[in-house]
């Protein structure tokens, strides 16, 4: 099977379960694993590169308010692969190509592969997309173990908070302007023994205001805004500290949001772990060095 992955989490998911050497196209941002890097990319996005927060945020408003997109598919690129299997998403066309733009490519290219759409919206619909690629891929008993894994996982960080008091988190999906978190984000805050502070589970992140964070009353801040890495979410947690925007008096972390927030992939686990070494340094591992630091 021949397949291209137009998510890095997806790409992530498939190397994961033993199905890499089938992998044969991916997106520009695919970088994990570094063998992914090695493979034909088909996709790249239309957002000019160095660009702030604020920037950033007002490209993509004015390209969704016009029906642009925000990614280019590499038509040429696509066919030269002759892909048995494309994978793609409906979950946020910020984010990825669209499974639409995908569609029409193929129909156009008179490509036959089949398309799987993969759109968790919580930490049970990640684990059953991995479920789900092991399956399409032929590598279902690989995904069945990783899963079983990634289960334990969870439920060990549950044990270690039990009956321990839930602080306040707000996690940050964006910093310039602020936004609240959604999809699995809150659910990784209540399984780390935290009580998310702002924006739903299952949800699209929201813009929010300075005065809803404040309002919020949170007793923790981590920045996690989608894309960056920990030096970038580090950058921009201390430029939202210098602001003056942030409460007062309470402890603010970065953390690397494309490894474990942002992707819905495996390592979410290991976000929901770093989550729990920050809101109970008591009780769980302190979160690794690379994955987190403590700016306040």
């Amino acid at each position: 099977m021949r397949i291209v992955s137009l998510l890095p989490s997806t790409t992530e998911i498939l190397f994961a379960v033993g199905a890499g050497p089938q992998v044969v196209g991916v997106t520009f941002e695919c970088d994990t694993p570094a063998e992914a890097r090695k493979r034909s990319i088909v996709s790249t996005t239309a957002i000019p590169e160095g660009l702030p927060p604020h920037e950033i945020d007002a490209f993509v408003s004015r390209a969704m308010a016009a029906g642009e997109d925000l990614y280019h598919l590499d038509g040429g690129a696509l066919s030269e692969l002759d892909a048995d299997l494309v994978v793609t998403q409906d979950l946020c066309a910020v984010c990825a190509v669209d499974v639409s733009v995908v569609d029409d490519a193929l129909a156009y290219l008179g490509c036959r592969a089949e398309v799987l759409t993969i759109d968790p919206h919580c930490l049970d619909e990640v684990l059953t997309s991995v479920l789900t690629l092991g399956a399409a891929s032929g590598c279902a008993d690989t995904a069945a173990t990783l899963v079983g894994r990634l289960r334990e996982r969870l439920a060990a960080v549950q044990d270690s908070v039990w009956g321990a008091d839930r602080p306040r988190a707000l996690v940050l999906e964006w910093t310039d302007p602020a936004f609240a978190p959604g999809h699995w984000v809150p659910e990784m805050v209540t399984v780390a023994g935290g009580t998310n502070a702002l924006g739903d589970a299952g949800e699209k992140s929201v813009r929010v205001t300075w005065d809803a964070v404040r309002d919020s009353a949170p007793e923790v801040i981590v920045c996690a805004p989608c894309g960056y890495d920990l030096e970038g979410s580090t950058t921009l947690a201390q430029a939202a500290i210098a602001s003056g925007e942030l409460p007062n008096g309470i402890p603010v972390w970065a953390v690397d949001a494309n490894a474990s927030f942002a992707r819905p992939g495996p390592r979410l686990v290991d976000g929901v772990e770093a989550l729990a070494g920050i809101l109970h340094p008591d009780r769980a591992p302190a979160p690794r060095a690379d994955m987190a630091r403590r700016l306040r």
